[in-house]
């Protein structure tokens, strides 16, 4: 089997799984967006993915998106990554969506580049519910002054919100830090009035469970491509 087989296979799989984790819980799986994160692959085999009906790509390094998305054009590019404040200007016009806006500074820089082309950027602030010291990302106690700020912020869009679990053998075992970034969105909800419609989490050993708390977008790239 070639290469182009095998992730038509691996996308396949993951769809197949994506309905299956909605029907346990009754939702549709139109409501979850499929992120292949390309940051492990090249720009070959990433680019055989919108011909596999995949048209949300992501990325992690500046450098590696720029590249990327000059090589392969009409596809969505989501930045997952952090995101130094000195790279945003040629980084912002090429994605649809910045998962990762991880502290107040960056929040700012965001506002006053939103601000200067006219239009909100739209991002998903990135709360650190693991609690891993070696992980970016806001303090979970600290969401709802940040929603309180973000409200003056009108060169900001915010969409929702992003987490990474810790990674462990039974992938059961994230269940709450997924859980808890869906009661964290629903009460910013409660206390802003923003829609914040997007809950980014869930990877290659954890999405279905993501799913199971709300998902509305997985990020998947060592499924995908390992080996490839």
């Amino acid at each position: 089997m070639n290469s182009q087989d095998i992730l038509a296979e691996r996308v396949s799989s993951v769809r197949s799984r994506v309905a299956a984790a909605c029907e346990r819980v009754g939702r549709d799986p139109a409501g979850v967006t499929l992120i292949a994160v390309t940051k492990t692959t090249d720009t070959t085999t990433a680019a055989r993915l919108p011909s596999l009906g995949v048209s949300d790509l992501g990325e992690s390094r500046p450098q590696e998106l720029w590249k990327k998305a000059a090589e392969i054009p009409d596809v969505r590019w989501h930045f997952i990554g952090h995101l130094q404040r000195n790279k945003l200007d040629r980084t912002v016009p090429l994605v649809h969506l910045i998962h990762s806006a991880d502290s107040e500074r960056l929040l700012e820089a965001f506002d006053a580049l939103g601000r200067k082309c006219g239009t909100p950027i739209p991002v998903l602030l990135e709360v650190n519910c693991s609690r891993e010291a070696a992980k970016s990302g806001f303090a979970p106690e600290g969401i709802p002054t940040i929603g309180d700020r973000v409200m003056s912020l009108v060169g900001v869009r915010v969409d929702g919100l992003m987490t990474m679990a810790a990674h462990h053998d039974d992938p059961e075992q994230c269940r709450p830090t997924f859980a808890e970034l869906r009661e964290l969105r629903d009460a910013l909800r409660s206390r802003t009035g923003l829609a914040l419609p997007f809950l980014s989490m869930g990877m290659s050993h954890d999405f279905e469970i993501a799913i199971e708390e709300g998902a509305t977008h997985i990020r998947l790239g060592t499924m995908l491509f390992e080996g490839l």
